[in-house]
């Protein structure tokens, strides 16, 4: 197989050779019409001269005609008949009933053939114009004649037809078969080799290029990047590109590689105290015992269930497979109903919660992803809000839109840790320790985050350490096309 830098070269010679020879046929169509106008020109100033003849004759009251005798082929008077021939070229006079009266020695030197062909195309010849284009048999030459009117004369003459010899206008120059089979081939032939050489160059940098990025095999080598060096100078924009891809992809496998080994941490912990209840109750002879592993068990499940959840709900949004179920939902109604959730909740927390405000909006929606998104925001207020703080959440109408808060006294969210609170799996250190050991996942924002973007909206946090957090999601008003 040829490699691609000669397939590049031989389509660029074949290019340039089919811009040639459509050129070359341009130019050479072109010479060829401007020669065939010149003859033309030629053969219309000899017309002129021989009709200047008969009109100047005219004009000295010279008799034009000898006889009238129409039986005779030359009618001419013999002094006009002498003056015609001294105007060179190819001259038939035609009177006014089609009969040729006076053809030049050079018509008359053609053979019987030729003169025939010529007398019976005279016969079509148009008043003025170019008339035609014939070969002559007997000397292999073209012929090109124009037809030139006698209006107003007395000597019932109609019309003077001049020829001339255009077989040139038909041939290739000699200068243009060197230029085409000499001086062409080998510019053709130069380019190629420049465009040879040219193409090995970018070969070269294309296979640096290729050889840097198959160096980067796997995810563990993928902090290394492109360099830009001379011999790569003219991809820079392609090397950037790549660079540009080989980060996002570094980007990836680190959250792949951190998103395994959370995973992989959070399973493991439910199953090492699932395996050890299980042995307790499988070992004691107390029934009480025996129910008080099993119920740790069963938690342990739950737990574990809800992890599987959420890791299923995030995977399938994240290829995109997870439909909403979008109807017009009422605000009022679902966010009472997550208020007495919430009511429930921070009792049991020793946490106050308020619903200081709320507007009747209705959205396009899947009510049921939007309950769990206000109720995580809920939770997590409450969760990290000590006893005897404060949570509050509220809806409000805007012109465009429409927002769902939640504001807590709670210990809030330093500014190293801000930054991450969306990402799977992130839990503060600080906030670990003031949970309990078993707190949450860390899936949950990162859930409310996608449910929130999966509905056309966004969700937003600010937070001051020790101050408390804001939590604000906000959804595109339902249009009333939709509400019905």
């Amino acid at each position: 197989m040829f490699s691609t830098r000669v397939k590049l070269t031989a389509a660029f010679l074949a290019g340039l050779v089919a811009v040639t020879v459509t050129l070359f046929l341009a130019v050479l169509a072109a010479r060829n019409n401007a020669v065939y106008h010149d003859i033309a020109l030629y053969a219309a100033a000899q017309g002129d001269l021989a009709a200047s003849v008969i009109t100047d004759a005219e004009q000295a009251n010279e008799k034009v005609m000898a006889t009238s005798d129409t039986a005779l082929i030359a009618l001419l008077s013999p002094k006009v008949i002498e003056r015609l021939q001294l105007v060179p070229g190819y001259i038939v006079i035609v009177d006014t009933t089609g009969r040729a009266v006076y053809r030049s020695p050079d018509v008359m030197r053609l053979a019987g053939s030729d003169m025939g062909a010529l007398q019976t195309q005279l016969a079509d010849l148009p008043k003025s114009g170019e008339a035609l284009i014939f070969t002559l048999d007997s000397l292999q030459e073209k012929l090109l004649f124009v037809s030139h009117s006698l209006p107003g004369n007395n000597a019932g003459l109609s019309r003077i037809a001049s020829g001339a010899i255009a077989t040139r206008a038909s041939t290739v120059p000699r200068e243009y078969l060197l230029d085409a089979l000499v001086i062409v081939p080998l510019i053709i032939g130069a380019a190629g080799v420049g465009a040879f050489l040219i193409l090995g160059k970018t070969q070269r940098q294309l296979n640096e290029i290729t050889n840097e990025v198959a160096a980067i095999t796997d995810g563990r080598s993928l902090h290394r990047r492109l360099a830009l060096s001379e011999e790569t100078t003219d991809f820079a924009d392609l090397m950037t590109t790549l660079n540009a891809m080989i980060s996002r992809l570094e980007t990836s496998f680190a959250g792949l590689r951190r998103f395994t080994a959370d995973a992989s941490h959070e399973l493991k912990t439910p199953l090492t105290v699932l395996r050890a209840d299980v042995e307790r109750a499988m070992m004691t002879s107390s029934q009480t015992e025996r129910m008080v592993a099993l119920e740790e068990s069963l938690q342990e499940v739950r737990r574990m269930t809800d992890l599987v959840e959420s890791l299923l709900t995030l995977a399938r949004a994240d290829e995109g497979r997870f439909d909403l179920h979008r109807e017009p939902v009422e605000l009022g109604p679902l966010v009472q109903e997550v208020y007495e959730t919430a009511l429930i909740l921070g009792e049991a927390q020793g946490v106050t919660v308020n619903l200081p405000f709320t507007a009747d909006v209705t959205v396009m929606g899947d009510r049921t992803r939007l309950r769990q998104l206000f109720l995580n925001l809920v939770t997590n207020a409450i969760k990290y809000t000590p006893a005897g703080g404060k949570v509050e959440l509220g809806v409000g109408r805007h012109p465009d839109n429409v927002t769902f808060a939640v504001r807590d006294t709670g210990i809030g969210i330093s500014a190293a840790d801000f930054p991450h609170i969306f990402e799977r799996f992130w839990r503060a250190d600080r906030v670990r320790s003031r949970m309990s050991e078993r707190g949450g996942f860390g899936l949950g924002l990162a859930i409310s985050q996608w449910i929130a973007q999966a509905h056309g909206g966004s969700l937003t946090a600010s937070s001051r350490l020790g101050r408390g957090s804001l939590f604000t999601v906000t959804l595109p008003l339902a249009t009333d096309g939709q509400h019905s």
